[in-house]
């Protein structure tokens, strides 16, 4: 079976040189906010083209984080996309404020510029644009133009941007993502030291000296064993990125008939996803060359139980989208023999 994702195979190819950081680590006695963490905050800021990274313990902290130290709060309405992970939109609920699910361009799955403008109100705060599946948001700059705070959900989108078209940007390290940790993790970037300074205070419970607390918020530290981690593979994040790209591109090239999300030089293809009418058909038919599929996401917002309550407007694309996605296998670790397999497969199936 061709899997759909297997971690065991960059855990093994990096197991020595964790061992070793991990060593270093439990001798230097400081396992929270020490050198590994600020030693990836500077390396992943630098990646991400940003003056500033404060390392937080998982994407979804990071969004809920960032929108505070932008100021989003009750009252204040965000406006997100429908096709997202739920966290997207729960961040919003997290800081007080209430989501405003719109639909997303048919072509790239990112939030419909156009629908954004003919939801905003006078409460309207913040815009979150989400880099779906690693492919970057189209003319991002339309947003910051209409007057509003930008936050852009990176956490599949990992080399896509380099620098930031909004105010700040969100990253996840869960372990699937393209820089994937050891366990969760996650960072918000930014150009504005106010913004940094105030993450730092909101990621310890509001702390701006040991005991001294200024603000009221949780803890959302990042542990120094899994700073450690990112500093190894860090480093192989751009191969890794390519290789991903050269996946994709094959699986696009053995079936022009099936529909793909749109191209983009900058796509990171954080997951290579099709579009089939009939995906259980689809699915069935990869299944039966040995192939593992998924699906990112089977619901959209406006499907969701719990953000009901936030459904203002009907998204069709989005949910015709959530119907249809299907997740190839697409990963650096993939054998070129298995990439085959994969092409195979796509060849074989009549749409």
């Amino acid at each position: 079976m061709v899997p759909l994702i297997d971690l065991s195979r960059k855990l093994e190819a990096n197991a020595d040189a964790f061992a070793l950081a991990t060593r270093q680590v439990l001798d230097s006695g400081s396992v929270l906010l020490g050198s590994q963490t600020s030693q990836f905050e500077k390396s992943f800021a630098n990646f991400a083209g940003t003056k500033y990274g404060i390392a937080v313990s998982s994407g979804a902290s990071a969004l809920q984080l960032g929108l505070a130290a932008l100021g989003i709060g009750p009252g204040d309405e965000v406006i997100v996309p429908a096709m997202t992970a739920v966290p997207t939109a729960s961040a919003v609920c997290a800081v007080g404020a209430r989501p405003v699910i719109v639909d997303i361009d048919d072509e790239t799955a990112a939030i419909d510029l156009e629908l954004v403008e003919q939801a905003m109100t006078e409460r309207t705060q913040a815009v979150i644009a989400v880099h779906l599946y690693g492919r970057p948001v189209d003319n991002l700059g339309k947003l910051t133009d209409l007057g509003v705070k930008v936050v852009e959900d990176c956490a599949q989108s990992h080399g896509a941007t380099k620098g930031l078209a909004g105010s700040i940007g969100a990253y996840s390290f869960y372990p699937t993502k393209n820089l994937g940790g050891i366990g969760d993790g996650g960072m918000v970037v930014t150009d504005d030291p106010e913004v940094a300074e105030r993450l730092g205070r909101l990621r310890v419970h509001g702390q701006s000296e040991q005991y001294v607390h200024i603000e009221v918020s949780q803890n959302h530290r990042m542990s120094e064993i899994e700073a450690a981690w990112l500093n190894i593979v860090l480093p192989q994040l751009e191969l890794g990125n390519q290789r991903r790209r050269d996946i994709a591109n094959r699986y696009q090239l053995a079936n022009p008939n099936i529909r793909w999300q749109a191209r983009h030089v900058n796509h990171v293809y954080h997951l290579a996803v099709a579009l089939t009418p009939d995906r259980d058909e689809f699915r069935q038919a990869m299944l039966k060359h040995e192939i593992a599929t998924g699906i990112h996401y089977p619901l959209a917002l406006t499907q969701q139980p719990a953000l009901q309550q936030f459904v203002s407007a009907a998204c069709p694309v989005a949910e015709k989208w959530a119907n249809e996605c299907v997740s190839l296998p697409c990963f650096p670790e993939l054998t070129d023999d298995e990439v085959d397999d994969v092409c195979a497969a796509l060849v074989d199936i009549d749409l």
